[in-house]
């Protein structure tokens, strides 16, 4: 629960807004508030072959990621806590990652494209014209 809270209370990195939510409801009028009430909203998913019991695991890709092109998403992973929250992220124009991340990768930003993996329960919100 600490790490929840963590989540929800710390500041957002430059060029996004986030936003807990503890409600399905609150979850959609967030993502539209976002993304604009009058646009019909996408969202995708992770999919896995089969259930592991495992945290930490090794993927295989079985099909080339498709590279989302929309000027905002809002991204929506599940945090652990007694009843439902959700732990919103938006971000605007091209995804910025921490710099560490590309430390890490031996990467220069822009250079190579970077995956993000979803757990199976997190959600990213799209214009569904962007599908």
């Amino acid at each position: 629960m600490e790490d929840t809270f963590f989540h929800c209370e710390i500041s957002a990195m430059n060029g996004e807004s986030k936003f807990c939510a503890t409600s399905l409801e609150s979850m959609l009028e967030w993502a539209q508030e976002i993304l604009g009430f009058d646009t019909k909203l996408g969202v995708y998913t992770t999919d896995f072959l089969k259930k592991s019991p495992v945290s930490l695991q090794n993927y295989t890709i079985l099909q080339k990621p498709k590279e989302i092109l929309v000027p905002k998403l809002v991204a929506c992973h599940t945090l652990p806590y007694p009843y439902a929250v959700f732990y919103y992220i938006c971000k605007r124009g091209r995804i910025v990652i921490q710099d560490f991340t590309f430390g890490v990768l031996k990467v220069q930003p822009g250079s190579s494209p970077v995956c993000h993996f979803f757990p199976a329960d997190n959600l990213v919100w799209v214009p569904s014209s962007s599908m």
